[in-house]
């Protein structure tokens, strides 16, 4: 079988973007010269490696297998390129990092910070939910992934880096925000705004409610601290989010943090990524970085 290092290239950019005009675009080619060097390598495996339907491209059983193989092999190769350069005194090359929603409100200056250092280093930064980014996990997609609640179900490296409070709000108009030392029991009657299930926000906060035997009496279920934070400053509800999506104030947008008894709810950030999986020079140098600049809430 031969297929060049090139092609596994293109290939895996079909694999990531769904399009063969996508992939040559993301390999510099015309999209005649991509469905060209697709077919050859088609031919070579002997196999369908990829149908269309409605004009969206699905990775066969064994072009799966072939994507995996070539993220495997360009992961490896990317670790050998990085570690000659670490031994000529060089630092170059790509980082990749997931992090989920929450994390975007201090990810981007924690990487600023990095590049400032090591400015010929590319990076990449995925912000999903946390099924998202526990999915790019599993198909070892990047290097370092940032997250609250790690998986259980996964052999992880894991260490904690930063706090992650989790505060109560209310809209600023409400006479919550005037009052001191709130129990959950006062909140009984209340309608609760949070965020969806399976995020980590949410199941640090159910967590606590069920230690406290408080049932929330849940209007509404939403996917950003944004939706939430708009909600709430509507009156709709009381709401949980990390003390992060406030930019570290006690008010904003209309909305005000609350003084409720035993909030806030301590939850941490954590640096995962698989056991067995190599981290570049990079990678392990943004890994230090982070431990050694956290930021404070």
């Amino acid at each position: 079988m031969h297929i060049s290092f090139r092609q596994l290239k293109l290939f895996l950019a079909l694999a990531d973007s769904g399009s063969v005009s996508a992939a040559a675009k993301a390999m510099h080619v015309t999209q005649p010269t991509a469905s060209m060097q697709l077919k050859e390598i088609s031919l070579a495996v002997g196999l369908p490696l990829y149908e269309v339907i409605s004009k969206r491209i699905y990775l066969t059983d064994t072009g799966k297998q072939l994507a995996s193989t070539a993220r495997d092999m360009l992961a490896s190769w990317e670790l050998f390129s990085q570690s000659v350069d670490a031994t000529r005194g060089l630092t170059r090359g790509k980082l990749k990092v997931a992090v989920v929603s929450t994390a975007k409100y201090f990810m981007p200056r924690l990487i600023g910070g990095f590049c400032k250092k090591y400015p010929d280093i590319d990076v990449s930064l995925e912000i999903l939910n946390r099924d998202g980014v526990v999915q790019r996990m599993r198909d070892n997609l990047d290097d370092i992934y940032i997250m609250s609640q790690p998986p259980v179900d996964m052999d992880l490296a894991d260490e904690v880096f930063m706090q992650n409070p989790l505060v109560m709000i209310a809209s600023s108009k409400d006479p919550l925000s005037r009052q001191k030392a709130i129990s959950l029991r006062d909140l009984a009657e209340k309608r609760f705004i949070l965020r969806e299930k399976g995020s980590g926000t949410r199941m640090s906060a159910d967590h606590y409610f069920q230690k406290q035997k408080f049932r929330p009496d849940i209007r509404m279920e939403l996917g950003s601290n944004e939706a939430i934070k708009e909600a709430v400053a509507g009156g709709l509800g009381i709401g949980v989010v990390s003390k992060h999506a406030l930019h570290g104030h006690t008010k904003e947008h209309g909305v005000a943090v609350i003084d409720i008894q035993g909030f806030p709810v301590m939850s941490h950030w954590h640096i995962v990524h698989p056991v067995k999986k190599q981290l570049t020079p990079i990678a392990q140098a943004f890994k230090a970085h982070l431990l050694s600049h956290q930021i404070q809430t």
